[in-house]
């Protein structure tokens, strides 16, 4: 064969391809998830170039700067319609921006800055070798208790790295309820796990139950993944594409224009229900319901408490949300299959959380039940199928997040020569020792029992009224029992507090810095004034309560 000849097939091989488009990206609408991504790149190259002296308190800025800027960007694109009239997909369909999606950023993005306060807290130890600590380990890479680790608490160093992780952590909980695509889902998930399992193995005291708690955490939660992703294989299978939409429709029967390859599975009911059930399983990890909760306690009671009361709010916060869009946007076809089921998963998330926390004996295993609890009433507004159910979720998981960090910042407070005194023997008495921290935690624990005046009646009265109007009136009895048995456990360890002798040898209460006391007083402020006049926020919630479809 000629040159020429060769040379001619060639050309006409080359003809026929067009020119691949660059994708379309609408970078004003996903301006807050980039701003929170960008500064956590940022926050690494400070790591590499910052000398080490200064290194904490450009992290502190760049962290509070960024999220700062975020939350004006949602707040912008909010007062834009982007929320209401203006809401649409933006990304080439990978991204949802609509009102539920910016309410949950904001909320993610305000949690986020609370956490980076009470990750910055340096006043809590004793200056330890000339230099103030933190709460987590002086070099992470060090094996507990050993030369290298005793000679990185004596040169002063600081693990600074927990701030980028932590923007890392917030930029793919802003993707995961916005996701709308399965890989976009999916991709969000692996980002906000990974820095959290890092984070969790960081405690600088009782080194060794943080890094197991942080084993555990990463296993499980590796399970969860695979399972999410075999769910998502199958829905493709199902339905030829990742696309919520596209989903929707085949559940539906709307479709128009069926791939002749995909044909032959379309519409096999199988793979739709055994791979909703699985991502939906993943999501329901994520939450802490039960059946899988099991991770909660143990990892909630080893992670560096800052970082638990972060994980507490945020991850809650992005997994509910992405939870309803599943639900309310790609299976409302499906909504006879999966109703019973998550009923079924509230009411023993519901009633597990609470009867299992009235035995523990230690405070942050206690929180870590009564957020299982939690995670039952939020399913209550879930299951609502309503307009009213995803606005009184909204405004739940904004309430609740202020609370949880707020409580796990006065739990870091409360120490003794060990560290943090989490142990509830050892709270008696607090409230007449210190009075002040004493009734700031009962204010908390109030609020977590759904005693009116607080964030969370207001809450739960909006969850279970949805719930009962959508026709889940039996799952409104099970949640009031379960309140009842949770305020059992709460208001005990109010009596402890104030009712009992304090111990001689007890521990006593570190005075914070302005981050955590800020930390707290915000929690404080919200719990309140969502108590006593929620009725703002509650419009608030029902406005952004539309998905995009």
């Amino acid at each position: 064969m000629s040159a020429a000849a060769v040379h001619s097939l060639w050309t006409m091989a080359a003809e026929p391809i067009d020119k691949i488009d660059a994708p379309k990206i609408e970078y004003g609408q996903l301006s807050p998830t980039l701003i929170v991504i960008g500064a956590a790149i940022v926050g690494i190259l400070v790591e590499a170039f910052v000398p080490r002296k200064s290194r904490y308190y450009v992290q502190v800025f760049v962290s509070v700067v960024a999220l700062a800027a975020a939350f004006a960007a949602v707040v912008g694109l909010a007062a834009g319609g982007y929320g209401t009239t203006k809401a649409g997909i933006a990304a080439m369909g990978a991204i949802a921006v609509d009102g539920p999606a910016l309410f949950l950023q904001g909320t993610i993005l305000l949690a986020g800055i609370l956490g980076v306060f009470t990750f910055a807290e340096r006043r809590l130890d004793p200056v330890a070798h000339g230099n103030r600590v933190d709460s987590f380990a002086a070099q992470a890479a060090s094996v507990p208790g050993s030369d290298s680790e005793k000679a990185a608490v004596k040169a002063g160093f600081t693990t600074t790295e927990v701030f980028p992780l932590l923007l890392f952590a917030i930029g793919g909980m802003l993707i995961f309820p916005a996701a709308n695509d399965l890989l976009t889902l999916f991709i969000a998930l692996e980002v906000l796990s990974l820095p959290l399992y890092l984070l969790c193995a960081l405690a600088r005291r009782k080194r060794i139950m943080s890094q197991e708690a942080a084993v555990k955490y990463f296993l499980l939660g590796a399970f969860a993944s695979a399972f999410t992703l075999f769910g998502i294989a199958l829905l493709y299978g199902y339905a030829g594409s990742v696309s919520y939409a596209t989903i929707a429709q085949v559940v539906d029967g709307t479709i128009e224009t069926v791939n002749p390859a995909l044909a032959g599975t379309m519409g096999n009911d199988a793979l739709l229900l055994i791979g909703a059930a699985m991502v939906v399983m993943g999501l329901l990890f994520k939450v802490g319901a039960v059946p899988f909760h099991m991770w909660t306690p143990d990892v909630y009671q080893g992670a560096p408490t800052p970082v638990t009361g972060f994980m507490a709010a945020a991850t809650k916060v992005a997994a509910f949300g992405a939870l309803l869009r599943l639900l309310y946007v790609v299976l409302p076809g499906l909504r006879w299959d999966w109703r019973p089921v998550m009923m079924a998963v509230a009411i023993v998330t519901m009633l597990g959380g609470a009867i299992v926390a009235i035995t523990q004996t230690d405070i942050k295993r206690l929180l870590a039940y009564s957020s299982i609890a939690h995670a039952g009433f939020i399913l209550a507004g879930v299951i609502a199928t309503t307009p009213d159910g995803v606005s009184s979720v909204l405004f739940y998981l904004g309430a609740y997040s202020f609370v949880t960090i707020g409580a796990f910042a006065v739990v870091t407070l409360v120490r003794d020569a060990g560290g943090e005194a989490t142990h509830l023997s050892k709270w008696a008495g607090l409230g007449r020792r210190s009075p002040l921290v004493a009734a700031v935690f009962a204010v908390f624990l109030l609020a977590f029992a759904g005693i009116p005046l607080t964030s969370g009646f207001a809450g739960k009265f909006a969850v279970f009224k949805a719930a009962a109007e959508g026709g889940a009136g039996a799952l409104v009895v099970v949640g009031v029992i379960s309140s009842a048995i949770a305020a059992f456990f709460y208001i005990r360890v109010i009596v402890l507090m104030f009712f009992s002798e304090p111990r001689p040898e007890g521990p006593t209460v570190a005075v914070p810095s302005p981050l955590t006391m800020t930390a707290i007083a915000m929690g404080v402020a919200v719990t309140l004034v969502l108590g006593v006049a929620p009725q703002y926020f509650l419009d608030l919630a029902g406005q952004a309560g539309v998905f995009v479809r």
